[in-house]
């Protein structure tokens, strides 16, 4: 598989695959990076009052090994989403009703933010979708003991993989994820995301999503899948360690099963069968409801049961899920 790289970019394509959909929808607000900067506190650890690493500085970190890693691709902007806010207003402020506040009396940061920076010169398609190198990550402050001191592990999620041109979604998988990266400086920080993208081997990620169009469930294989993937939430825990785990709940498998029949782009053929890859892209898409804080876990729990059905469909071995 060969990969296209392509620099002749213009500025206003750039803007606008930035911006063109978000990656995450649920409980979520977008918010430019400039503003995190210039207008939201940053919290401290509680014994020494010293700063933690605050969003701006993962996401520059971030940035520039990208820069060094891809220096002479196309790259775009981050694009943000933050929830859970922690209001807050200055001393002078205390006294006064919220209502009557001005805007200069009010504090705010964000509990949790996600991001990605997207690469738009290193491409590729699949079953006819452009995929587009995508870098990101998520920071999420209620990880962090906050009532200790600098020096004490602050907790990243970082990824890098592809997002599909057509939703947004984000094709993330093991060798290009890090659940739990612990850092104590920015410095490490970078040593981390610069390791994880230097090692993350791309053709292996495409190949394995290729072979995702290859098979098909049928109609009735999908039901089962659909059924199934509600009762796993139930079984008892002894039953489900000898099955894949699955870590989307009710509403977001309600989602698959609506897409199936709506959306235009992964729904079902005439005959009702639908590839792997259709799949993958309507757990993909299904994530965007999930909450920051899950969102990556998730989306790569969902590249792991699209595999798990495509090999059991190229073994016709059975499958828990589809029997």
């Amino acid at each position: 598989m060969e990969l296209q790289t392509v620099n002749n970019i213009t500025a206003e394509q750039i803007a606008s695959v930035s911006t063109e959909l978000p990656f995450i929808l649920a409980n979520t607000s977008y918010v430019a990076l400039d503003d995190i900067r210039s207008n939201h506190i940053i919290p401290v650890f509680v014994k020494d009052n010293e700063p933690v690493i605050s969003h701006h500085d993962f996401v520059g970190c971030t940035q520039e090994v990208i820069s060094h890693v891809f220096k002479n691709e196309v790259i775009c902007q981050p694009s943000l989403r933050v929830s859970h806010p922690i209001k807050g207003r200055i001393p002078e402020a205390k006294d006064k009703p919220a209502r009557e506040l001005f805007e200069h009396e009010k504090t705010i940061y964000y509990e949790r933010m996600a991001f990605v920076i997207e690469v738009p010169s290193i491409r590729d398609t699949i079953n006819g979708n452009e995929l587009s190198l995508t870098i990101g990550g998520v920071k999420a402050y209620n990880t962090d003991n906050l009532y200790s001191r600098k020096g004490t592990d602050e907790h990243f999620k970082v990824f890098i993989g592809f997002q599909n041109k057509v939703c947004c979604n984000m094709c993330v998988w093991s060798d290009g994820f890090v659940a739990d990266m612990r850092v104590k400086s920015t410095g490490q920080l970078m040593k981390n995301i610069f390791e994880l993208v230097t090692n993350y081997r791309m053709e292996s990620h495409l190949s394995r999503m290729t072979k995702l169009v290859d098979y098909e469930l049928t109609e009735h294989q999908f039901a089962t899948l659909i059924g199934r993937s509600k009762l796993y939430q139930y079984l008892p825990s002894k039953e489900k360690r000898n099955i894949p785990e699955l870590k989307f709940g009710d509403n977001q498998i309600g989602i698959v099963a609506k897409d199936y029949y709506k959306d235009e782009s992964f729904c079902r053929e005439e005959d009702g069968s639908i590839n792997p890859w259709n799949v993958y892209n309507l757990f993909t898409g299904a994530n965007k409801q999930s909450y920051i804080d899950t969102f990556l876990d998730r989306g790569l729990n969902a590249f792991q049961f699209a595999t798990h059905l495509e090999s059991a469909l190229q073994s016709k071995s059975s499958s828990w899920f589809l029997s």
